[in-house]
């Protein structure tokens, strides 16, 4: 990895010098258009639509529009003069309870690595951090941009993970939740049962992006052909699930069934005591009806059986003294 920023962490009085790394990447395969008729390159050129030459990207500025129509026009050397905080330090502003910083305020993440001889300062702070289970609250200026961010540990590694502020989050209002009624208990408590058969502990390799699998694979078929093209794929038979399910409770009663089969043909994660009991609960339930359905069906056998006994008795003792008289 190659470090984006350098500079401090203002902790109090104490200096922490840190290089700073992306800690995310992007696994998208990527694609360039490119014209379907003979598979040339499409590129762009910026052309003025006052002169209409191009435009070398060294001579545009910035121009913003107001909601009244007002232009202005913004050079680097304005943007310069705007107020920032210092570009080479990480000044912590307060520490707050972790879970007090909702999780749709995250953005973008970032390793931070000691740039010293003695990182004592660095592990000082990352470990003060993990014992007080607190996140620090801080400002972070790359770019010509300072945002707000939350400084945190992972895996005993500082890591500052920018924020979005406050107004940035749409507050969000749907009509089609207005007169809504309250789920019935009887749906709760089944859906509960459904949350408990799914729960475990969560391990972010056990999933994996099928879609660029799949993708990938199709780019090999396509290299593989020597055409370029995509070879021809058989269409899929269509899903078996039900559109639309109008019985809650049935869909739920369904979708535990069908999380009792998956874990009995071993599909997934081991399953939880809970899921243990609801399939024993309902092998047992279903092992009684079978029972039942079998005594039911004895029973008319040996009815039908005693009946088929006792009717040619009688037909023989009728029939006996025709043939004595003959």
């Amino acid at each position: 990895m190659r470090s984006i920023w350098k500079g401090s962490i203002a902790f109090g009085l104490v200096n922490v010098p840190v290089k700073v790394y992306t800690a995310t990447e992007d696994h998208d395969i990527r694609f360039h258009q490119v014209h379907a008729k003979d598979g040339g390159r499409i590129k762009y050129d910026r052309v003025c639509t006052v002169c209409g030459q191009s435009v070398q990207y060294t001579e545009i500025d910035k121009a913003y529009e107001s909601p009244d129509g007002d232009k202005v026009v913004l050079s680097d050397e304005d943007f310069a003069k705007l107020p920032v905080a210092e570009k080479h330090e990480i000044p912590v502003l307060q520490f707050v309870p972790s879970e007090q910083i909702d999780p749709i305020l995250f953005e973008k993440s970032y390793y931070l690595e000691p740039d010293s001889s003695t990182p004592k300062a660095y592990v000082l702070l990352a470990r003060t951090l993990e014992k007080i289970e607190r996140t620090a609250l801080v400002y972070f200026t790359l770019r010509q941009k300072t945002r707000l961010a939350a400084l945190r540990v992972r895996e005993g590694i500082l890591v500052v993970q920018t924020l979005l502020w406050p107004d940035e989050v749409r507050s969000v209002e749907f009509e089609s939740l207005d007169g809504v009624a309250e789920p019935r208990p009887q749906e709760i408590k089944m859906a509960e049962t459904l949350v408990s058969a799914m729960s475990d502990d969560f391990d972010p390799e056990q999933f994996t992006d099928e879609y660029q699998i799949e993708l990938k694979r199709v780019l090999d078929e396509a290299i593989a052909s020597g055409t370029g093209k995509v070879p021809e794929q058989p269409e899929l038979a269509p899903s078996g699930m039900d559109a639309e399910v109008v019985d809650l409770v049935a869909a739920l009663q369904r979708s535990l069934e069908a999380s009792g089969r998956r874990t009995a043909d071993g599909d997934g994660a081991e399953p939880k005591k809970t899921a243990k009991k609801a399939a024993a609960k309902s092998a047992g339930g279903k092992s009684g009806a079978a029972k039942s359905t079998a005594s039911k069906s004895a029973a008319k056998s040996s009815a039908s059986q005693s009946a088929a006994k006792k009717t040619p008795a009688k037909k023989t003792a009728k029939k006996a003294p025709a043939r004595k008289g003959a």
